[in-house]
């Protein structure tokens, strides 16, 4: 198994908290971690060091041409899928934690969730229309 495919499995077990157990005791304990989201980094740090230079250097020029013949890279590929994944949690543990402080139900939020893991700017998107429609109803 390569840090490509271990990023997602290490992502998984939190998904499977908010979306499967939203109102378990135990969820809200533990996605209030910040450090959530750094288990799916690691498989990025361990795939940015060796590269740290070459990836620094494509950072701080983008270019296209650079970026492409990078990412067609296995360490490449598996930084950016890595990269996406953590962000997505990230994103997602927002969303579970304001869905709950605003009042959406799990019913609600926990399909959001599932559309945030394959599209995440779409979940993103769909769960700031929610919100947005509840605060409004709250008002």
């Amino acid at each position: 198994m390569t840090l490509f495919d271990l990023a997602f499995p290490l992502a998984t077990p939190f998904w499977a908290l908010m979306i499967l157990l939203p109102e378990w005791r135990w969820t809200p304990r533990i996605m209030a971690s910040p450090w959530v989201p750094l288990v799916p980094l690691a498989c990025y740090f361990a795939l940015v060091v060796p590269h740290f230079g070459e990836w620094g250097r494509a950072m701080l020029r983008p270019d296209l041409g650079v970026l492409q013949t990078l990412l067609a890279t296995p360490w490449g590929a598996g930084l950016v899928w890595a990269h996406l994944i953590a962000f997505d949690l990230f994103i997602a543990r927002w969303m579970y934690f304001e869905g709950r402080s605003t009042g959406i139900s799990p019913w609600i939020v926990s399909p959001i969730l599932v559309l945030t893991i394959f599209l995440s700017p779409f979940g993103l998107v769909v769960f700031l229309v929610v919100r947005a429609v509840r605060i409004r109803s709250l008002a």
